[in-house]
C-alpha cells in the first residue's frame, strides 16, 4: 500500500512501531485521512515525482512501438504495488497498458480503490494534468476517467506473494510501499525484489520512497516504517535493474509533508535480466 500518509495534526515523531509486515493491522489504514493530508491538492514533491517518471516512460517508449514488445504476445499488462489510496502511478502508465493491476493489502484501500474504477474523484485532474505535458498524455485518443474504468482492475494481495507471478506485468510502479511496512531492512529488499521479479526482463519500471523515515501516522493510526537512505534503494535495486537504473532525492520542494522524515526518493529503471 501506499503508506506515505500521516494524520493532519502537528505531531512529535515517535519511535517507529517495531513490527514486521505481517504483525501490522493494515485494514485500519484510513484512505479518508490519507486523501486529506496528501492528495486532496497538487503538491511540489508530487509534481517533481510525477515529472521524473512522465518523462521516464515516454522516453522508453518514444521513437519505438507505442507498446512494450510483449504485446504481440497478449495484453499489455501494468501493476501497481501497493498502490493504496493513490492514484497518480496508475495514471502514470494509462497510455501504454491494456490492464492495469492495483496491488493492495488493505481492505479499507481496496474499497477506496474499487470505488474510483468507474469515475476517479476530480482531485486527481491536477496530477493529470502534470501527466499531459507530455504528447502521449495529451493526446490519449480516450477519457483518461473512461480508459482508467476500462483497463485497472482492483486485486487483493500480499507483496511477498508477487514471487507467485514472475514476469507477469509489462511495466510497473511502487510508491512508498517497501520503507514503509515494516522496521525491517530485509523486508525492504524483499520487498523490492519481490516487485521487480514480477516484471518481465525490459519493463520499465517507476518506483518511489520515503528517505530516512521513522514511522508515520494514519487518522491516529500508528504505522511503522524502516529508515533507507538513498545508497540502500540503489543496492536494493541494482541486482534486479539494468545497470542505467537512475536514482533521485528530490529533497522537500514546498516544506516537510509530516514530521520524521528527511525527503523523498525516486528510482526509475527497468527490469534487469536474472
Amino acid at each position: 500500500m501506499d503508506q506515505r500518509s500521516s494524520d493532519v495534526a502537528d505531531r512529535e515523531p515517535g519511535e517507529a512501531k517495531q513490527a514486521l509486515n505481517a504483525e501490522v493491522s493494515w485494514d485500519l489504514f484510513d484512505p479518508a485521512a490519507y486523501i486529506d493530508h496528501n492528495y486532496r491538492f497538487l503538491r511540489s514533491d508530487d509534481a517533481e515525482i510525477l515529472h521524473l517518471v512522465r518523462d521516464h516512460f515516454s522516453d522508453h517508449f518514444r521513437g519505438g512501438p507505442a507498446v512494450p514488445e510483449s504485446k504481440s504476445d497478449g495484453p499489455v499488462r501494468g501493476i501497481d504495488v501497493g498502490a493504496g489510496a493513490n492514484l497518480y502511478p496508475a495514471l502514470s502508465m494509462l497510455p501504454w497498458c491494456d490492464e492495469i493491476t492495483l496491488f493492495e493489502r488493505s481492505a479499507a484501500n481496496v474499497d477506496y480503490l474499487r470505488g474510483q474504477r468507474a469515475h476517479y474523484d476530480p482531485n486527481w485532474d491536477e496530477f493529470w494534468a502534470v501527466l499531459c505535458k507530455e504528447d502521449a498524455y495529451g493526446s490519449l485518443p480516450q477519457d483518461p476517467r473512461r480508459r482508467f474504468a476500462d483497463v485497472v482492475r482492483v486485486e487483493e494481495g500480499n507483496l511477498f506473494d508477487l514471487d507467485r507471478s514472475p514476469g507477469r506485468w509489462s511495466m510497473g510502479t511502487m510508491f512508498f510501499v517497501a520503507e514503509s511496512m515494516s522496521t525491517s531492512y530485509q523486508e525492504f529488499e524483499l520487498g523490492v525484489e519481490r516487485f521487480l521479479r514480477a516484471l518481465i526482463p525490459g519493463a520499465p519500471f517507476a518506483a518511489a520512497f520515503m528517505d530516512g523515515s521513522l514511522g508515520y501516522n494514519v487518522g491516529g493510526q500508528d504505522f511503522p516504517a524502516c529508515s533507507v537512505t538513498e545508497a540502500e534503494i540503489l543496492s536494493a535495486l541494482r541486482p534486479f535493474a539494468q545497470e542505467d537504473v537512475a536514482v533521485t532525492s528530490i529533497g522537500m520542494p514546498g516544506g516537510a509533508l509530516r514530521p520524521g522524515y528527511e525527503g523523498m526518493i525516486v528510482a526509475c529503471g527497468r527490469r534487469g535480466a536474472d
